[in-house]
């Protein structure tokens, strides 16, 4: 198997691309490297350990380079314990785990590294085998840990700079920033131009250099390239720093290989490596002349390399029992509710005896469950889910981590955005605009109430893709309150959701589009879910949501009132 992987390296068939070659500031001296070392990244894995290279590959591909006789070191760019059940049934342990097992030298934490709390991330980071570093992550101005890490290989020192993307304030859940009266106390050197993000990389990379005589200096970075990332993309930092001879770069996503000038108009290259082991970033320091190049290798198949071309090493037999155990921690209780948390209407039934779904057209108590979490753990004004993402009744009884993860299994990620009162009352109006027929689009609400007049015709307007384009006629949306008071439509009130809703106009919600955005893909939807059952609730549904119906948060008005007839 080994000689097989030997030969697809050579050959190329992993999809390797490659970047030119580059001198380094300090090129290695006779009695330097006399092996060349290949740096070997991989980013946002997100509990992909299986998908991909999955850890086997990348085991495979380690082991291979070895045999040709390299030096291997093994980063990650950070977002790689979060994002699948197998990572969030152990609040990230069993990644951490699955970690130390592959041997990684070092990560940097990306800003899904806090979806489990500080206090648990911190603790993660004690039981991994390998050092966090982080040169702007910060407690009250101190940093959290070593800004950067040096490996020493034949007298060559190669010192790894990290950092964070102050963005992750947002992108995570703000609170778990905060102390207990809500003043934020962790931090990543944020500002609005850039400068101190900037600042905190030169000094640490100077420092490296300096103190830690450092030959090489590569940045281990988590800023991506998108615009909503803007000033602390990877771009603001290499043309604002010097010193910097590659960048592994992780968050966006993607798998742009770079080449810009830095501040003293030198070359540095940039590293995406993809998401879910789809890829697996590549650097190479030469031991005869000290160049360096770099490069991806791509696994772009449906069917993982471990599967296609039966890998089968130590990290294949740890992934296939971690996910073996799964299947049981799946079943484990994590909290008890006294009665059905319910999609279905509880006492009508179809004319052949099943269920009635009533989650996309009426209030339950689930439905008010799944809204209430997304209220509690956002602490937004105002909390929407879409009907259609709540999927599974929860029975009676036990709840085990399966059920919650059968209730929402997209992997939609909860998200708070500025919104005007008029943005609510359209949003309203769309969900509603086919009650009482169904609708995946219908919102299940906390936070506010209102009524649905259905005896109103569908005023609502759609592009010919079924995207919102406005109301032209009476709302059928009425009487809508937040906390108590009537709805403003001219004030801003702040709405949690999710990404699918509030960005990528799912079921057709375009109102939200362009709206400010306070928390970006903080927490996945089951965890969002979770966390306010087993933390929120101590494990035990309460009274408030005994009656199958809900609180009353959604009523529906069949005919038009008195008063209105008359005139």
């Amino acid at each position: 198997m080994r000689k097989k992987w030997l030969f697809l390296l050579t050959a190329g068939l992993l999809g390797l691309s490659t970047m030119g070659a580059f001198a380094s500031e300090s090129e290695s001296e006779e009695e330097g490297l006399k092996q060349d070392v290949i740096i070997l990244a991989t980013s946002d894995v997100h509990c992909g350990i299986d998908q991909g290279f999955g850890y086997a590959g990348l085991e495979a591909v380690r082991e291979s380079y070895e045999e040709q006789g390299f030096k291997t070191i093994l980063v990650d760019d950070g977002d790689s314990i979060q994002g699948e059940p197998v990572g969030t049934v152990t609040s990230g342990e069993t990644i951490i785990n699955l970690m130390n097992d592959m041997g990684y030298d070092l990560a940097i934490p990306g800003n899904h590294e806090f979806d489990y709390g500080m206090e648990r991330f911190l603790e993660l980071t004690e039981m991994a085998d390998f050092p966090y570093i982080s040169c702007n992550f910060n407690k009250n101005g101190e940093l959290v840990f070593d800004p950067y890490w040096i490996k020493e290989i034949d007298g060559v020192r190669i010192a790894f700079v990290g950092a964070t993307t102050p963005k992750t304030l947002s992108s995570s859940t703000p609170k778990y920033f905060q102390d207990e009266d809500g003043n934020y106390i962790y931090g990543f050197f944020q500002d609005e131009t850039g400068e101190g993000l900037c600042n905190a990389i030169q000094t640490a990379v100077d420092e490296a250099r300096g103190e830690g005589e450092a030959d090489y200096v590569f940045l281990i970075a988590h800023l991506g390239n998108e615009a909503e990332c803007i000033p602390f993309t990877y771009m603001d930092v290499i043309s604002n720093t010097s010193g910097i001879d590659a960048v592994f770069d992780g968050h966006a996503h993607d798998t742009d290989q770079v080449v810009m000038k830095n501040k003293d108009g030198q070359d540095v290259m940039r590293l995406g490596v993809g998401i879910k082991l789809s890829g697996i970033g590549w650097l190479r320091i030469s031991a005869e002349d000290g160049s360096i190049t770099s490069g991806l290798h791509s696994w772009n198949n449906d069917v993982s390399a471990p599967e296609l071309l039966g890998i089968r090493n130590k990290m294949y037999d740890r992934v296939k029992e971690v996910k073996d155990e799964l299947s049981d921690q799946l079943e484990q209780v994590v909290a008890h509710t006294p009665v059905d948390l319910t999609i279905n209407d509880p006492v009508a039934t179809a004319d052949d005896g099943s269920p009635i779904r009533i989650i996309r057209r009426a209030e339950t108590n689930l439905g008010d469950l799944c809204a209430d979490a997304y209220l509690d753990q956002s602490g937004a004004d105002i909390a929407f889910v879409n009907g259609g993402g709540i999927r599974v009744t929860i029975e009676k009884g036990d709840i085990t981590m399966g059920d919650i993860l059968n209730v929402h299994p997209f992997g939609n990620e909860m998200c708070v955005i500025e919104v005007s009162g008029q943005q609510i009352l359209d949003a309203l109006e769309w969900g509603a605009r086919v009650c009482p027929e169904q609708n995946g689009g219908f919102l299940q609400v906390a936070g506010l109430s209102y009524e649905i007049h259905t005896y109103i015709e569908n005023s609502c307007t759609e592009d010919e893709n079924g995207f919102f384009t406005g109301v032209d006629g009476e709302y059928r949306v009425k009487n809508v309150l937040v906390g108590g008071e009537k709805l403003d439509p001219e004030k801003t009130y702040t709405l949690a959701s999710h990404n699918y809703m509030l960005k990528d106009k799912g079921d057709g919600f375009t109102m939200f589009e362009g709206c400010n955005i306070l928390q970006d893909e903080v927490k996945l939807d089951y965890q969002v879910l979770k966390d306010y059952i087993t933390g929120t609730l101590n494990g035990e549904i309460g009274e408030e949501y005994v009656e199958p119906y809900g609180q009353g948060r959604i009523v529906a008005v069949d005919e038009a009132p008195a008063e209105t007839e008359a005139e």
